[in-house]
Formats: structure tokens, C-alpha cells, sequence
């Protein structure tokens, strides 16, 4: 896979994974369902996980292409900022839009 093909695919990846708790009523996205609505608790252990799951994808990516270069906090800080904006709309659907339309 070329290197461009990679990058698309990460960020086409790291969308999905960031709305996928705000669309799934299920527990850590493979679990039961749950019987009301999740907490935000679950949503943001979930936003966690799947962080790191997409972080590893794009490691094994990066070792693919390439050398794996190390790096420090602020990636991190900047990469974390990123994946909490791509599930902004997530967010938007779950909290603001669905209890609008119920309200």
C-alpha cells in the first residue's frame, strides 16, 4: 500500500472510529446492548479506546511505509484534538439533535 492510500485510509478510519460510540447503543461497541441510554462516561471510555486502536493502526501503518519515528507529548495533545473534532458531529447527533427532536 502505498503511502498515500495509508494516510486516507487512517483519517477515513479515525472518523468512523470517533462517531461510532455516539451511533452504537451497544457496550464498548461489540457488547450487549444497553437497556437505556449509555452515560457520557461510556462514550468518552469508548472515544479512549478507540483512540488507541486507530493510534496502532496508523503505527503498523507508519512501520509499513517506512522507519517508526518516535514521538513526544504534543503529538499526542495534537492527534487527540484531531480525533475529538472528527466526532464532533457524533457528538452533535447523539446530545443536541436527537433530544431536540424529542423535546
Amino acid at each position: 500500500m502505498n503511502m498515500d492510500a495509508a494516510i486516507w485510509l487512517l483519517i477515513g478510519l479515525a472518523v468512523a472510529a470517533a462517531n461510532a460510540p455516539f451511533v452504537s447503543s451497544r457496550l464498548l461497541l461489540v457488547g450487549p446492548r444497553s437497556a437505556g441510554a449509555k452515560s457520557p462516561r461510556w462514550h468518552m471510555l469508548e472515544l479512549l479506546l478507540l483512540y488507541g486502536v486507530v493510534g496502532v493502526i496508523g503505527r503498523l501503518f507508519e512501520a509499513q511505509v517506512g522507519q517508526v519515528a518516535s514521538q513526544g507529548w504534543a503529538f499526542y495533545v495534537i492527534t487527540g484534538c484531531l480525533f475529538l473534532t472528527f466526532a464532533a458531529p457524533g457528538f452533535v447527533y447523539h446530545y443536541l439533535w436527537k433530544r431536540l427532536a424529542r423535546g
